[in-house]
Order: C-alpha cells, then structure tokens, then sequence
C-alpha cells in the first residue's frame, strides 16, 4: 500500500517537473527570439548612422570646391577656419568690393541740383554774388528762379546757371499783412525743380540770390548723411528774437540748407495743398518747415549755414549799424560788420554766408564783391579750414594770438583765455532796443572797454602754395586804424606789421571728431610775425 502511494507521488512529481521543463523551454525559445530581433535592430541602426556620417562628412568636404560666393547662400551652414584665416580668405574679398561700391557713392557737386530764389528788381546787383561761388567748369547743376524775365549781359551764361520764370501762384491765399506774396513763390522752388527731371539726382539745395557757398564744404556735409532717406538739413537764425517769431525748427532759405532726393518727391506730393492749410504764415522758410512738420521730417541742424549772421532783413524788426563807443575821452569805431562773428567761427566746416547787402564788406576799403572775391583765394587753397580759429600765445611778448585762417589774424596784449577768445566780439548790434546781446543764439563777448585789450588786427593781404613745402603761406597785413592810449608797460604790438601764417592743407579736418587746430608762434621779433597753424600734437593744447 505504501509502495503504491509512493508510486503516485513520484508520478505526480514527474507530471510537474515535466510540464515545469515545458514552460521553462517555451521561454528559452521566447527569449532567444527577442534577442535575435535586439541584435537585427542594433545593425540597421549601426548601419543608419555610418551612412548618415559617411553623408554628412562628404557634404562637409565639397565646401572646398565651392566658389566664395555660394559660401554665403542661405544653403550653406559653416565657414571653414582654414578659409578664414588663410590669405586668400573671402572677407578680404568682400570687405574690397563693398570700400569700393562705398567710395563709388560718395557724394560730389553733380549730385546737386541748385534753387535759387531771386527778384528781378535786385538781379543785376546779385547775380555777382553767384558768379563768386558758381562752377560751370565742374558741371554744376542748378535753376535761379525768378519772378519775371530780365535783361541777359554777354557771358552771363556761361557764368550762371540756367535761369527760369517761376509758375503762376494767384490760386493760393496769402493773408499775412506783413509779408509779401513772393513767399509761395518761392517755397515751391524744390518742387518746381524737381518736376525738371533732372537726372542722377540726390540733393536739391535752396539759396538766395544773395547767398555765397562753399561748395566744398557743402558737398562734406551732405556726405556726412545717406541721400536716399529723407534728410532737412540747414541751420536756424543767429538771432534769438527770429527763431522765437518763427522756429527754432526751421531752416532759413537764405543761409541755405538741403533737401534729399526721396524727401523733395514726397514734399512735391503735398506741398500744394500744404501750403493752401497755411495762408497766414510770413514767409517762405516757415511754409516750407509747416510741410515737412506733416511729413514728420525735423531739422538737422549744421552750424556752418549762415543766414543773418545777427542780422535780419529790413522786413523784419532788426538791422546792423555802425556805433561809436566812447572810452577814457576818446572815440573809436566798432564796425557793425561780421568782424566777430567770423573771425571766432565756430568748429564747423563754413557753409554759406547771407545778407550780404546789409553789413558791411568783410574786408575794409573795398566793396562787398571785392571783398568776397578775395576769400575765394584761401577758399581755393583750403576750403575745410577756411575761417577756422585757432588760438596761441606769444609768451615772450605777453601777446594773446587768435587766427581766423583766410580772414584775420588778432593780436591781444595779456592773456585772455581761450574761452573768451572763441566767443565772438559784439562787432555787431541789433538796432531794435529791446535785442540787446541776450537776442542771439549763441555766446558773445563785449567789446573790451579797457583800451589797452583792444585788438590788433591784420586782414588777409595774400596767400599761395609753396609746393616745396606743400604748404600754404599767407600774409595778413595790419588794418591801420587810431588805437587809444595805453598805460601798460609791455610789448606794443603796433610795432607789428605782417602776420605770416603756414599751414598745410588739410581736405580730411571734417572725417574727424571737431576740434579747433592748433597755432605756434614762430618768431615775432621786429615787424613780422610767424606762425604755424595745423592739427593739434599729442598733448598739445592752448594753454594759458
């Protein structure tokens, strides 16, 4: 009986280990299944990736047979460390090829398109004062727009510009009672320019007829700014009474200012039913700023366009006059001319000179012609510096020395600060009671009282190249005038006679940061003095 329980057990047992065999086989033979499937996917996957390397190294290697200029396609993604630092690296290329496509742009007087504002009443007077500063020689391009015909003398073709009628203006109201209506007239100078279609055109420049340019240092300034955004560029009065009456906003047409192309098509657009918006306005400067206020174009203001010069046309409320200023007994002449302003001019390229008819000529004993026609000279030699003040001084005499290079020199017994020498002199006045000094817009200095430090002054007498020294040499000789009595006991410098002034020119001043150049004194013994005017030297200053 025990021998058959036992027997049942051990095949029970037998049952269970068998079928215990057969679950674990069915796993053994899952198991390998899978791994068979593991080891499939992990060569195909091995396979991706050494196609996808052998792919994407190749993509890589073919950069080199690319030409330079598919390097910066939109397909491209990487540049080559051995083509950048190799010499025949492509940035060199393109860093040429965009100098020269910058120096192609430049701007120069063919890209200017002149308006000139002019009366037939005042013509045969004025069109002097553009014979001065007109270039037919260098192509200049340019209209003088007038209100009715006028008389034509031989040669004044070739000498001025083209001259032409300006269009009919009786449609548009005019309801200022103190002006005139030649101001539509004339606010429609650019436009009517423009609808010339004259060609290559990217600055249109307004002036009077009485206006003198630089038009060397126009063409640096308008260089300055990029001719195909929209650009207004000019200056405001030196009278601060004018820019309150009127705006510190606007351009005065007289001292000239300019006009980019883009924003002279946009303006010839409105400009029409602009000006009927503005019927009471006085002139023709604040009509045109009235227009560019809509079209949101400001000012930009550069200080070398001169449009009264503190002198305002009689029109208005102000005049320049000659006064007699009495000091210790005697009498002695400051002349209601430009003396002061241009001889402490400011750091800036000299643009235009205005409102000539009314000071008087800035050289003495000749007239206004003739006195501008000698500025033309340094004009010629050295345009950028023309005007500009420098400041040194001569310690061995006690002297202060101010040079207003192509115009004066001025020589100051003592020491006066370079801070007083660059504020110009009160050589003019307005005549209106009220627009005493505090009416301008910008510092000025009295006249000295003390009659010792009453200046000196040599004009401009010659100037030339010396082309062994590539320099220029001018001579300025002593304005002959009375001087007061002076009590102190130092140097007189009437004993000078000449002032000799070297100074090499300098076409590149304004690609610089502004700074006023500087002046030695060479010698100054006996009746001439000498001194050299150039760029400031490390560490040089005008020290007291």
């Amino acid at each position: 009986m025990t021998m058959k329980v036992t027997q049942k057990v051990k095949d029970s047992e037998k049952i269970i280990w068998d079928q215990m065999r057969s679950v674990s086989g069915s796993q053994i033979s899952i198991s390998g299944s899978h791994n068979r499937a593991f080891l499939k996917f992990m060569v195909w996957l091995f396979l991706f990736a050494s196609t996808t390397y052998m792919v994407y190294t190749l993509k890589l290697v073919s950069y080199k047979s690319c030409n330079n200029n598919d390097v910066f396609s939109h397909n491209s993604l990487f540049i080559h460390s051995s083509e950048i630092n190799s010499s025949k690296s492509i940035w060199p290329v393109i860093v040429k090829e965009e100098t020269e496509e910058k120096l192609e742009e430049k701007t120069g007087l063919e890209h200017i398109v002149f308006g000139i504002a002019a009366s037939a009443k005042l013509w045969d007077k004025r069109k002097e004062y553009i014979k001065l500063w007109w270039k037919p020689e260098e192509e200049m391009r340019g209209i003088v727009w007038l209100d009715k015909p006028v008389k034509t003398s031989k040669g004044d073709g070739e000498s001025l510009p083209e001259l032409r009628i300006s269009g009919d203006t009786s449609r548009f109201a005019y309801r200022n009672r103190q002006g005139h209506r030649s101001a539509i007239r004339i606010s429609r100078i650019v436009s009517e320019t423009l609808r010339l279609g004259r060609e290559n055109v990217r600055w249109f420049v307004m002036g009077d007829d009485d206006t003198v340019f630089v038009t060397d240092n126009l063409v640096r300034i308008l260089n300055k700014y990029d001719h195909n955004q929209y650009y207004y560029i000019g200056s405001s009065s030196e009278s601060h009474l004018q820019n309150i009456y009127f705006s510190y906003s606007m351009a005065y047409g007289g001292g000239g200012f300019a006009i980019s192309y883009p924003l002279a098509k946009a303006l010839e657009k409105m400009q029409d039913k602009c000006i009927q918006r503005y019927p009471g306005l006085y002139g023709s400067d604040d009509r045109m700023q009235a227009c560019m206020a809509e079209l949101g174009v400001p000012l930009t203001k550069e200080l070398g366009f001169h449009q009264s010069l503190a002198c305002a046309t009689a029109n208005l409320y102000f005049y320049c006059f000659c006064f007699i200023l009495e000091n210790a007994g005697e009498k002695y002449d400051v002349y209601g001319n430009l003396f002061g302003l241009l001889a402490s001019h400011p750091i800036a390229p000299l643009v235009t000179l205005h409102h000539l008819d009314v000071v008087e000529p800035i050289f003495p004993n000749v007239t206004r012609v003739q006195a501008l026609r000698c500025l033309t000279v340094p004009m010629k030699l050295d345009s950028a510096g023309l005007m500009q003040q420098s400041i040194c001084y001569d310690k061995a005499n006690g002297w202060t020395i101010s040079v207003s290079w192509g115009f004066a020199v001025q020589i100051f017994r003592g020491v006066l600060s370079p801070r007083e020498i660059e504020m110009p002199s009160r050589t003019f006045l307005n005549w209106y009671k009220r627009a005493d000094y505090t009416a301008y817009a910008f510092n000025t200095r009295p006249v000295a009282r003390n009659p010792c430090q009453k200046p000196f002054v040599f004009y401009l007498s010659s100037a030339k190249m010396d082309p062994s020294s590539n320099q220029t040499v001018s001579q300025y000789t002593r304005h002959r005038v009375p001087h007061p009595a002076c009590k102190w006991k130092t140097t007189d410098p009437a004993d000078v006679d000449r002032v000799q002034v070297y100074k090499k020119p300098d076409p590149h001043l304004w690609d610089r940061s502004p700074r006023r150049n500087c002046c030695r004194v060479l010698s100054s013994k006996g009746k001439n003095m000498v001194v050299d005017v150039g760029v400031c030297k490390e560490g040089e200053l005008s020290e007291v």
